[in-house]
């Protein structure tokens, strides 16, 4: 059950219902996740999804590097439904299950080329120390180049935004689906 009202088309105002509509006649063909929240402030909704559409479709990074840093961001950030989404992309575009698996449960996925792991190492950084090692950043500078690290860190930033809105309203997985690891509220302190 989320924590906030989350708007149906049927109640939204005239704002929020251009919004809504905009958004699911683009790539992303509908509203899910954290955009459900932030159409409360329409014109939130409408950047939020620009750079959302930016960063999964328009950058110099191929679908599955984007898929390992988003992943190990949803895992970094506990949030059950980024994950939830991301495993599904990630094997669309043909991440093998044991590197999903091994994102799952914090270890370093077995068979990584360079580039993905890399990527890999670039987002547990930014995830664990909120930046990036001198030798992994000059690793990635030196084969991804300027724009694509900035790109990189970028997405790796985005998502971090997406899950603290996931887990902080509690947006629902679809119905059926159950959580691969508990919100970080519901998590029992040790």
């Amino acid at each position: 059950m989320p924590r906030i009202s989350l708007p149906a088309p049927e109640t939204m105002t005239p704002e929020q219902r251009r919004v809504h509509d905009k958004i699911i006649s683009g790539k992303r063909g509908r509203i899910q996740g954290p955009l459900r929240a932030a159409l409360h402030n329409p014109e939130l909704a409408e950047r939020w999804s620009a750079l959302g559409e930016l960063l999964r479709y328009n950058t110099t990074l191929p679908p599955r590097l984007s898929e390992i840093a988003i992943l190990v961001t949803g895992r970094a950030c506990n949030s059950p439904f980024e994950w939830y989404a991301h495993r599904v992309e990630s094997e669309r575009v043909g991440i093998e299950q044991p590197i999903i698996e091994a994102i799952l449960a914090g270890r370093t996925p077995p068979g990584l080329g360079e580039d993905e792991a890399i990527v890999h190492q670039v987002a547990v950084e930014l995830n664990r120390s909120k930046s990036a090692s001198d030798a992994t950043y000059a690793k990635a500078l030196q084969r991804f180049g300027e724009r694509t690290l900035v790109e990189l860190t970028a997405l790796v930033g985005y998502y971090t935004m997406v899950a603290m809105t996931l887990n902080a309203h509690e947006i629902p997985l679809p119905e059926g689906v159950q959580p691969a690891f508990p919100l970080p509220q519901h998590m029992e302190l040790t």
